[in-house]
């Protein structure tokens, strides 16, 4: 499913908290941070009607098998954690390998939030910081769609903003290129499934995505499912998950090179 989004319907799901770290006023008086909120406030209203964001997602029958998923028939491959001081986990431990459902998405904005600003440095980066935030809040707004009604495995969820952003809710969204999913070519294989161009994204050939304000990732709603950092992998994994990729070993190397 397509969805597009008016500026004004994610603004309230961006997480200013990020907003200030990208600027480097994380640390800075609380008067300081809410002058800049103000600012990109009136950046937003003034973009509102001039462009949009947008969502893309699908919501395939799956089954977990070991450290892969299936999802409608496509190969979903994870990696485990390896460290003695670990919990082993593994993505696809939050999948049955009876009947279930796993969520793919993607996120972006139009690609003029990134180009239209070259005139101005620092109207340019205020818009790309936005634009970054933006992304991350319509997937914010999306799943929370997804929970509550195109899945609907949380209907009567009613939680406050800070709730959100603190991902109280049930289940979890990691995103490509985060730590529990750090292989960025895994977008090739999310883009076979839900055909980004429909949302204006290109993928380069390292899997990065452009617009760079877009987020790609799996909606898994397991009551249990939490968020984890892969850390360091062996030799034996990388072998074993380049085999399951279908991609030599080299490839997946360069891939997963801080994860070795």
């Amino acid at each position: 499913m397509k969805i597009d989004y008016d500026i004004s319907d994610v603004a309230p799901y961006v997480n200013w908290d990020y907003f200030f770290y990208a600027w480097g006023m994380h640390n800075k008086a609380e008067a300081e941070k809410q002058q800049l909120r103000q600012e990109a406030e009136r950046t937003l209203e003034r973009l509102q009607g001039k462009y949009a964001t947008h969502a893309l997602f699908v919501l395939a029958e799956a089954y977990s098998d070991g450290d892969d998923v299936l999802a409608d028939g496509c190969l979903l491959p994870f990696l485990r954690q390896q460290q003695p001081d670990s919990q082993f986990l593994c993505l696809a431990d939050f999948i049955r390998p009876a009947k279930d459902k796993i969520g793919i998405f993607a996120t972006s904005v139009d690609m003029g939030l990134e180009t239209d600003f070259d005139h101005d440095a620092y109207e340019k980066m205020m818009v790309q910081l936005l634009a970054d935030r933006l992304a991350e809040a319509t997937a914010e707004k999306m799943h929370e769609e997804v929970r509550k009604t195109y899945w609907g495995y949380a209907p009567d969820e009613n939680l406050t903003m800070q709730e959100l952003h603190q991902e109280k809710f049930q289940g979890i969204r990691p995103a490509v290129g985060y730590p529990s999913l750090p292989d960025t070519s895994m977008n090739f294989v999310i883009d076979e499934l839900i055909d980004m161009k429909q949302i204006g994204i290109r993928l380069t050939e390292s899997g990065a995505m452009k617009p760079h304000a877009s987020v790609s990732g799996f909606m898994i709603a397991n009551a249990k499912a939490r968020y984890f950092s892969l850390g360091k992998i062996g030799e034996d994994q990388l072998a074993d998950y380049s085999r399951r990729r279908g991609l030599p070993v080299e490839v997946m190397r360069k891939f997963l090179s801080s994860n070795l």
